[in-house]
Order: structure tokens, then C-alpha cells, then sequence
């Protein structure tokens, strides 16, 4: 809590932490904060499957093995539930969505101003620490996911089959212009709703927090410890801040869960022809 001199008002501390930290001007823009923990982030995922891995054993296993394999036995269920083609591909896949996703969201359970007034300190001004409450990062997983929906649907139906069921289906090959537009507008759809459903409750839940942290905006410790008002606002703020975390740890995993679940049954869907229906 800063002095009510220094402190910023409602909106500057909220545009403040909306704000990335970034590099470079207009569409070449990075949001290097983004990048920066997506990346620690995935390289924490992979040490810590890759140990667990290396630990495996026949006796008792360890408690990170046992957490691995739940995850794993979780995935592999629900891939051979909605993908019924052939790929060593999928299982991987989309254990690495499920996981990776999963982390971005769980930093929306880190305070507010942790990380930020870390950073700050070594010069750092701006910082956002949710990856999925970031339009460029969910845009950027659901676009990789659109690619691989075109290569499954190449390596599903061959580029023939693909191009005649892009063109005749569904309303046969009299109808070919409505037949493009339906299709066009059916594979983009995908990635654009797999991007905005993700960013949107993230975002949405980050949102909340900052607004739930104006409680005590511009109240001095001295002040908060010392009179009833500043009691009422620091419990008021845990209370809050505590309910919606308990909230909020039921969407973190949901929404990594759905992007998943989406994933492979747009696979799924790209590698079997309509005519095997």
C-alpha cells in the first residue's frame, strides 16, 4: 500500500496492469512479457515431465510420477474418446495444450502486485503475468491448431478428397459458391472461437482481481492497521479476493480442459470424411 500521495488513481492503477510490457510498433509489436513467461512456463513443464520420466520405476512410484501419469492416463482418455485415426501425434499434442494452457491460467492466481513490484524494482514498468489473458498468445495456439485441422485434412482424405469435400459439401456440387462460404466460414470459426473463449474468461478473471485490489488503492499502511475503515477494506479485499480465487481455480482448468477437448475433435473431424458418417 503506497502513501496517498504517490498512490495512482482507480484508473491509472488499472490501465497500469492491463498494460504489457513490450517492443517494437503497430502490427510488429511483442508483448515481451507474454513470451517471457510462456516460455519459463513451458520449459518448467517439460523439466519436470522429463524428470518424472527419467524417475520411472516398477516400485512405488514417486508423488511428481504418479501426478504425470494422471495427467497422462487423463489425456490419452480423452484423445481416444474423440480422435479415431491414426497419430502419434494427438496424444502429445494435446497433452501439451491441456498442460501449457493450464499453467498460463494458474497465474491468474498469483496477487495482483506480486510480480509486478518484483519487476519493478529492477526497472521493469510494465508487466503482465497471465499469458492466456493475452489476445496474441491465445491467437497465436489456436493458429497452430488451424494449420494442423488443414494437414489432417489432407492426411485424413488426400488432397483430392479434401478439395471435393471443401467444394461439394454440403449441398452437392450444384451449390459450390454457398458450399465455399459455409466451409470458409466453418474452419475459421474454429480458431477464432478456441482464441476468444480463452482470452475472454481470462481476461475477464484478471479484470476482477485488479478491481477486487482498489479496496485499499491510496490507503497507507499506518492508516489500514490503525482505524476501522482500513480494517473493513483489507478484510472486505481478502474476502473477496479469496471467494473469486475459490471461483476462479474451477475455470482454470475448465477452460484449459475445453481448449484441449476442442482441439481434438476439430482434429478428428478434419481426418474423417463426411462420407464415412
Amino acid at each position: 500500500m503506497a502513501a496517498k500521495s504517490d498512490a495512482p488513481t482507480s484508473a491509472e492503477y488499472i490501465t497500469h496492469h492491463l498494460t504489457h510490457l513490450t517492443v517494437g510498433e503497430g502490427f510488429w509489436t511483442l508483448n515481451l512479457d507474454t513470451i517471457f513467461f510462456s516460455i519459463v512456463l513451458g520449459v518448467g513443464f517439460l523439466y519436470f515431465f522429463r524428470k518424472a520420466a527419467l524417475r520411472a520405476t516398477t516400485d512405488t512410484p514417486s508423488g511428481l510420477l504418479s501426478f504425470c501419469e494422471l495427467l497422462v492416463n487423463f489425456v490419452d482418455g480423452a484423445v481416444k474418446e474423440s480422435f479415431h485415426g491414426q497419430s502419434k501425434l494427438i496424444a502429445p499434442l494435446a497433452l501439451t495444450i491441456f498442460v501449457w494452457v493450464l499453467l498460463w491460467n494458474i497465474m491468474d492466481i498469483v496477487p495482483i502486485d506480486l510480480l509486478p513490484t518484483i519487476f519493478y524494482a529492477f526497472g521493469v514498468e510494465y508487466l503482465k503475468v497471465v499469458p492466456s489473458a493475452d489476445m496474441s498468445a491465445t491467437f497465436a495456439l489456436s493458429i497452430s491448431v488451424f494449420v494442423l485441422i488443414l494437414v489432417y485434412s489432407v492426411l485424413g482424405k488426400g488432397v483430392g478428397g479434401f478439395v471435393k469435400e471443401f467444394l461439394t459439401h454440403p449441398f452437392g456440387p450444384v451449390l459450390m459458391p454457398f458450399n465455399i462460404i459455409l466451409n470458409v466460414v466453418e474452419l475459421l470459426a474454429k480458431p477464432l472461437s478456441l482464441a476468444l473463449r480463452l482470452f475472454g474468461n481470462l481476461y475477464a478473471g484478471e479484470l476482477i482481481f485488479i478491481l477486487i485490489a482498489l479496496f485499499t488503492l491510496g490507503t497507507s499502511l499506518t492508516e489500514a492497521l490503525t482505524s476501522v475503515s482500513g480494517w473493513a477494506s483489507i478484510l472486505g479485499q481478502a474476502l473477496l479476493q479469496f471467494a473469486w480465487a475459490v471461483f476462479h481455480i474451477l475455470v482454470i482448468p475448465l477452460q484449459a480442459f475445453i481448449f484441449m477437448t476442442l482441439t481434438i475433435v476439430y482434429l478428428g473431424m478434419a481426418y474423417e470424411s463426411h462420407e464415412d458418417h
